[in-house]
């Protein structure tokens, strides 16, 4: 009875041992008698139980690990204390296995060694400017190396960059300083654009109002031109009229009346206007001033 108990208990537990269940994402490193055996994968595997060993367990997701803040010097030799955080993945599960003792420090010291050269090549105020190519470089570093350890580098990411506090007080006068440098240039070209914009206006000003003079002649001298014909106009049509008027019957004598009425009309605004009088000598022989007078119009027709 107690052999068979014993056989049980020993079948049971040589099942538990053979029987494995992997989680997903997960890789199970067998050795059989202390030498890699097989990796197991997700879901149920057997091993030979006393014989093969689970030596090492792997996780295959994506990890982010905090590589420790540092000091590094800058190559103005500033002192810069930066921090950072790196993301690898496990990819050959032997490699993590075999390839390093640990694979979790190999990538974080070289992560600072890499880093520290990385912003040595830089001087300060690069640093604040390059941070994707600092995270690159490293990136690219690590990489390159933890081929070897069935590690993939998949990302860096700087987290903090601190100088100096006398630094952060230098940067901050520097910040301040090159604000008010951009506000004094501000108000001058302002100050500039107004004399501009004022210069500007007053030529234009200039340039309407003569503009406007110039016109006000134009209009005026059109204006007079326009009146001269007029007038002009105005009085060969009344010539033209009196000479069709003279041709009909009475012209002549309504002419001899009108020319008269003249002669006389003339010697009376000279005797109202001035002191001194002329007369012709033959002031009786009005009738042969009226035929001489007449005898122009004749000549005229």
């Amino acid at each position: 009875m107690e052999i068979a108990l014993f056989i049980l208990v020993a079948a049971v537990v040589f099942v538990v041992k053979a029987l494995n269940v992997v989680p997903q994402q997960h890789a199970w490193v067998v050795e059989r008698l202390g030498k890699f055996h097989a990796v197991l994968a997700p879901g149920l595997n057997i091993v030979v139980p006393f014989v093969d060993r689970i030596a090492y367990r792997h996780m295959l997701k994506e990890v982010p690990l905090d590589v420790p803040s540092q000091i590094c010097i800058t190559k103005d030799n500033t002192q810069l204390q930066v921090d950072g955080v790196l993301y690898f993945q496990v990819t050959d599960p032997k490699l993590a296995s075999y390839g390093s003792s640990d694979y979790l420090s190999a990538i974080t010291q070289l992560a600072q060694t890499t880093l520290r050269s990385a912003i040595g090549k830089m001087e300060l105020d690069k640093t604040f400017e390059e941070r994707d190519d600092i995270n690159r470089a490293v990136v690219a570093a690590l990489d390159e190396a933890a081929a070897s350890w069935g590690v993939k580098v998949l990302r860096y990411e700087i987290k903090d960059l601190v100088p100096p506090k006398e630094i952060l007080l230098a940067m901050q006068a520097q910040i301040t300083a090159e604000r008010e440098k951009r506000a004094l240039i501000a108000a001058s070209e302002g100050r500039k654009q107004e004399q501009i914009n004022i210069a500007t206006g007053e030529r234009e000003a200039f340039i309407q109002r003569s503009e406007g003079e110039k016109q006000a002649v134009i209009n005026a001298a059109q204006g007079e031109a326009a009146a001269i014909m007029a007038v002009a106009t105005a009085t060969a049509l009344a010539i033209q009229q009196v000479a069709l008027a003279i041709q009909y019957p009475g012209g002549m004598e309504a002419v001899n009346l009108k020319v008269a009425e003249k002669y006389v009309e003339a010697f009376g605004n000279v005797a109202k206007q001035g002191n001194t009088l002329i007369l012709p000598g033959n002031l009786a022989d009005m009738g042969t001033m009226v035929a001489a007078a007449m005898s122009i119009v004749k000549t005229q027709k």
